[in-house]
């Protein structure tokens, strides 16, 4: 039985907000264009004359490069004030502080701006909250609307399995210990079709209610679900569908989320993003959680860029600290150079991410289930063989491959108890397995190590979150 009350289960009736708005017409404040010098000077002025014509109000121009048609030294006459600068983003930053459009359109191309570099401007561009535009494309600004009516604190990450939802359930834990406990609303591609409160002390978090809860077509293992069960504190659920480059989610129930958890008593809300989406409401201040394998150029180029430039702290999460092969030291190092070239005014904080059992496992024969790849899911199996005295006699990382999972667990000679994070098919395959066989079901969670530096990090965030909702018009 979940023993949720009626009226909890529900947010405040809102339709679904979407990230997918039809194109807004041209801006008011005006539009900067982006222009190069390999095209001659006249046909980029018939170009400005073309948006002037087509309702567009162009204000400024910003020369990102080449030479081709120029001079030395050489601005063309466009008719408007051309900016420049040491490069393509240096020149758009300067544009744009001038400026302050409402719009960019783009009538560079290759050579001058290759994608990424492209990409790289728009997410600049972005953050300012300002659409970036050209020919046959078009960047919008992911909608974060001040919805929250108390300090927020966002936590996002740059992908799926990046320990987002562990460094959240730590965020929370952190400030319950230090008496701001908080609301936190999550969202997921699995969460439930209204938004959900789930009170762990009400809530049936127990391997039996999730598995009910499973068994009547529920996504068991939801974020959510996770996060109550992990940091103790009050979570709600929400569901989002699809994501775009920049971190908008599609069509989402998250706006209603916010909703309900306004009407909390807790002082502080986490906001819990999904994979690559980002919560589409405004937070206060932001934790962006990047596992030390991620592709540089994914992370920080592109429009990846742009949940970096939005964070205040990025925490780089990692098998091993420091580690253990000579070129995870070079990759980790290159990702962390990157990171700081775009984000430079966010700290980076290292930390390991080890299994934590939440009931004893001590002496205990047990079976272990993750996500982890097959060379981590054994270093962690080792860890809770050394820090919490379990007996490992198996273990499978196939925890998101429900196939492979069965049949690992079908390799599990004298387990008695299952050790299983809550994610992916933890409770439909993994605990009907175990509680089928008689075995005892204990979640974990994995939770940050070392845990000093990561909470002093995390309440000086809150304190800036605190600072920053005094000081804006919600």
């Amino acid at each position: 039985m979940v023993a949720v009350p009626r009226r909890a289960r529900r947010g405040p009736e809102a339709p679904p907000t979407s990230s997918l708005p039809p194109l807004p017409p041209p801006a008011a404040r005006g539009t900067l264009v982006v222009v190069d010098g390999e095209h001659y000077p006249p046909v980029l002025r018939a170009g400005i004359d073309h948006l002037h014509a087509t309702g567009h109000r162009v204000i400024g121009a910003v020369l990102v490069g080449g030479s081709e048609k120029l001079g030395p030294g050489e601005v063309p006459d466009l008719g408007v004030e051309v900016v420049t600068g040491p490069d393509a983003l240096g020149a758009l930053s300067a544009a744009l502080e001038r400026f302050s459009p409402g719009e960019v359109v783009d009538l560079s191309d290759p050579p001058v701006l290759d994608a990424r570099t492209r990409m790289r401007l728009a997410a600049h561009a972005l953050i300012r909250g300002v659409p970036y535009r050209g020919a046959g494309f078009a960047f919008d600004p992911p909608p974060r609307e001040p919805l929250a009516r108390k300090p927020s604190l966002a936590v996002v990450g740059t992908g799926k399995r990046t320990g987002k939802t562990a460094i959240s359930a730590a965020v929370a834990r952190t400030l319950l210990r230090a008496g701001r406990g908080p609301v936190v609303v999550a969202m997921g591609r699995g969460g439930p079709a209204d938004p959900e409160l789930v009170e762990p002390g009400a809530f049936d978090l127990s391997p039996e209610g999730l598995l009910a809860l499973a068994d009547a077509g529920r996504h068991a293992a939801s974020d959510h679900l996770e996060t109550a069960l992990t940091s103790s504190v009050v979570t709600i659920g929400t569901r989002r569908c699809g994501g775009g480059l920049a971190g908008a989610p599609g069509p989402s129930t998250f706006a209603r989320g916010v909703a309900l958890a306004n009407e909390r008593p807790e002082p502080l809300m986490i906001l819990e993003g999904s994979g690559t989406a980002i919560p589409p409401v405004r937070a206060d201040a932001t934790i962006c959680v990047v596992p030390a394998d991620a592709d540089p150029e994914l992370v920080t180029g592109y429009l990846g860029a742009y949940a970096l430039l939005l964070s205040d702290l990025v925490v780089v999460t990692l098998p091993d600290d420091p580690p253990s092969r000579p070129g995870d030291v070079r990759s980790l190092a290159l990702l962390e150079e990157r990171v700081g070239e775009v984000a430079p005014e966010a700290p980076v904080l290292r930390t390991v991410l080890r299994p934590w059992p939440l009931r004893p496992v001590a002496d205990r024969p047990v079976f272990f289930a993750t996500t982890a790849p097959e060379p981590v899911a054994a270093r962690l199996a080792s860890h809770l063989e050394a820090q919490h005295c379990a007996t490992v006699v198996g273990w499978s990382s196939q925890l998101a491959n429900r196939p492979r999972l069965t049949e690992d667990l079908a390799r599990a000679p004298g387990a008695e108890v299952l050790v299983t994070e809550l994610k992916a098919a933890a409770v439909d395959v993994a605990t009907r397995v175990a509680l089928e066989r008689g075995m005892e079901v204990v979640y974990c969670d994995n939770r940050p190590v070392p845990g000093e530096p990561f909470e002093r990090a995390v309440e000086a965030l809150a304190d800036v979150a605190q600072a920053r909702f005094r000081g804006s018009d919600r």
